[in-house]
């Protein structure tokens, strides 16, 4: 009676104290206890249930969603290393089995002790509660499944929820995933494993999850799928539990490999036989209990190692000291989403009630936002956007005109070497005229101020579009910023800024048209800098045509301020030399005056139209495109923007799913140390 003896110790819920006092009962109650009470229920199921109905409840509230994992035992092994059967023999139900894939779907299975004359089976999936019984339990799970995931081989990670209230069982709550298989079969698709995988590390992943890796005795666990799996994200083991399935048909080196622990199993092994055929759960706890105590190898292995009724026993005590581990930390957790969701929803503007509100809201915004620009825009000051270099808009303004004023000088229309004096000549050669010789034809001059003039128009009209285009952006920008919480006023803003803007680069744009038509068709200066110039130059007149027609013909001569010039060509007009040289200096010193006039008008412009966008135009455009019909009047701000109404409605959803939570385990966390004494 060794066997019985070894059976009763492990399943019966009696103290050692009891056996003593009565051993004959340990004999003739043992087959009662199998048949009715199935005890392989944990002596402190009573106290744990509260805790596991209130993880329970957290699970039904979905608080997941909400960042905070919850303490799970997450169930997984290779396909057929008999999962579906170790959940049996542990539930003392029967679930679907077959060929291939039999768990499709991630099956949270919440066992409950209940002292019921029969046993409630409910499931739950997609707000569906459909209630079963231990007869047609697996048909209803199989029906489900093909509800969730369809009739064909997928998998889904939508979970599928049995709760089973049963006497004698442990209170335990596990999550069955679908087998590992590398191969797909017929109607399955080509990533199953892939697919498979990904749902595995989804659960097995947080650190609060407890990983029950089921392994078949006839493989190699160092090479086993999932223990690769659980290694990955707990490489110590130490929330790794295995059990060794099939001892019965492969136990050779059993006793080895579960000592050995090549693969840190951190919670230890534990090895069962399961149900065989049309065995009950009681006859097969009997004869497992029979095979580790009468087989001439398995009999070696320890007996706090092996049996469902041990596996039972390990799992409720990892689980309580999972729970008395993690749950404090969610109850912290909970504590801070919700005041740091509550923080959020204060932020958020108040809904505005009336008219005199909007009002109010209107112009402490338009005020806030003309405040920014003009920080930004005119003064150079960008304390509300240190790290934002687009923002620094005095800064990039000034960079944009730079570099419109290297363009405009390094054009070639402002190269003074090339074709030196040719441009000159053959203008002059059309322009003569009967009269006084050594008269200079204005007409002359004025052709060639207008080629060149044709020659730079598109720069300043590009600049200006330019600028224009950037400042948009700056005032887009500042606009989201002060408005964002107001949709219908960020729109109505927006829209006025946008219209703003277009009119002012418009009115930019005509400024540069008159500016170059001013430059094409009148040639007029009083800056005393034009007379200098060309004093300067044409007082080395005589001496560069000299030198361009003396004997010696010199390839280049040198001009002060002009440059390094080829001459060749200039030998062949020696009537007009000197007429030419001096209305390429009088253009060399126009033209400097024309540059400088294009550069520093254009930004004088731009300044001043920058000045009253700020300070007038942009408010009267807003409140222009606000009364328009199309604007809705200020009663238009009284409708929140989607972003801040659907963000306040997830913010608000989020705090009655935490304040629920908070209220589901407050009751119960002082009762948490007690499960670290198991």
């Amino acid at each position: 009676m060794a066997g019985g003896r070894r059976l009763y110790t492990k399943t019966a819920a009696v103290s050692q104290r009891d056996n003593e006092e009565s051993p004959a009962l340990v004999h003739e109650e043992q087959p009662q206890a199998l048949a009715v009470v199935a005890p392989i229920v944990s002596s402190y199921n009573e106290r744990i249930r509260p805790v596991l109905d209130a993880v329970e409840n957290l699970r039904r509230l979905n608080i997941a969603k909400e960042g905070i994992q919850l303490p799970s035992i997450v169930v997984v092994g290779d396909q057929s290393s008999g999962k579906s059967s170790v959940l049996e023999s542990l539930a003392g139900i029967s679930l679907p089995r077959g060929q291939g894939i039999c768990t499709r779907v991630p099956l949270v299975m919440r066992l409950q002790n209940h002292p019921l004359p029969s046993p409630e089976l409910v499931l739950e999936y997609n707000g569906k509660t459909i209630y079963t019984d231990e007869a047609n339990v697996s048909h209803a799970i199989n029906a489900a499944t093909e509800e969730l995931v369809g009739n064909g081989k997928g998998i889904s990670n939508n979970p599928l929820t049995l709760v089973v209230k049963k006497n004698g069982v442990p209170d335990l709550t596990m999550v069955d995933l679908p087998g590992i298989t590398r191969v797909p079969v017929h109607g399955q698709p080509e990533n199953i494993y892939d697919q498979i995988k990904d749902i595995i590390m989804e659960y097995i992943k947080p650190e609060e999850s407890i990983i029950l890796n089921v392994l078949s005795a006839s493989v190699d666990f160092t090479t086993c799928e999932s223990i690769r799996m659980s290694q990955s994200v707990d490489k110590t083991g130490l929330r790794t539990l295995a059990v060794v399935t099939k001892a019965d048909k492969s136990p050779e080196g059993l006793l080895e490999k579960v000592t050995a622990d090549d693969v840190n199993i951190g919670l230890g092994y534990v090895c069962v036989r399961n149900r065989i055929g049309d065995e009950s759960y009681e006859e097969a706890r009997i004869e497992e209990e029979r095979l580790f105590g009468t087989h001439s190898l398995l009999s070696k292995i320890d007996e706090s190692i092996v049996g469902i009724p041990v596996l039972a026993q390990k799992l409720v005590q990892v689980q309580a000291m999972s729970i008395s581990k993690t749950l404090p930390e969610i109850v912290k957790k909970i504590n801070e989403k919700l005041t740091n969701n509550l923080c959020e929803l204060d932020k958020l503007p108040a809904n505005l009630a009336s008219v005199a509100d909007a009002m109010t809201a209107f112009m402490r915004i338009i005020g806030l936002t003309k405040e920014s620009l003009r920080k930004v825009l005119i003064t150079g000051e960008f304390d509300e956007y240190p790290n934002q270099k687009n923002m620094h808009c005095t800064a990039r303004l000034v960079e944009m005109l730079d570099s419109y004023s290297v363009d405009l000088y390094g054009c070639a229309e402002s190269d003074l070497t090339k074709d030196f004096l040719l441009d000159e000549i053959r203008v002059l050669e059309e322009a003569k005229w009967i009269g006084l010789p050594n008269f200079l034809p204005r007409a002359a001059f004025l052709t060639l101020l207008q080629s060149k003039v044709r020659g730079i128009r598109n720069m300043p009209i590009g600049f200006v579009e330019k600028v224009w285009n950037y400042l948009e952006d700056v005032l887009i920008s500042c606009i989201t910023g002060h408005c964002e919480n107001y949709y219908q006023l960020l729109m109505s803003t927006k829209r006025a800024a946008q219209v703003l803007i277009e009119k002012k680069k418009q009115q930019s744009i005509n400024h540069v048209f008159e500016a170059i038509d001013m430059e094409m068709y009148t040639d007029y200066t009083c800056n005393l800098d034009f007379s200098q110039e060309y004093n300067r130059l044409i007082s080395m007149q005589a001496a560069f045509v000299n030198e361009v027609l003396s004997e010696n013909k010199p390839s280049h001569v040198t001009l002060d301020g002009v440059g390094n010039i080829d001459v060749n060509h200039l030998r062949q007009y020696p009537t007009v030399i000197n007429q030419a040289f001096d209305l390429k200096v009088r253009m060399i010193s126009y033209w400097k005056i024309v540059q400088k006039r294009l550069i520093d008008s254009i930004a004088l412009h731009l300044m001043l139209s920058i000045h009253n966008l700020v300070n007038k135009d942009l408010e009267t455009e807003i409140v222009r495109d606000l009364l328009s019909p199309t604007g809705g009047g200020i009663e238009r701000l009284l409708e929140e923007s989607p972003s801040i109404s659907g963000k306040r409605e997830k913010l608000q959803r989020s705090l009655r799913v935490l304040r629920q939570s908070r209220d589901t385990v407050g009751h119960i966390i002082d009762s948490i140390g007690s499960y670290t004494d198991f």
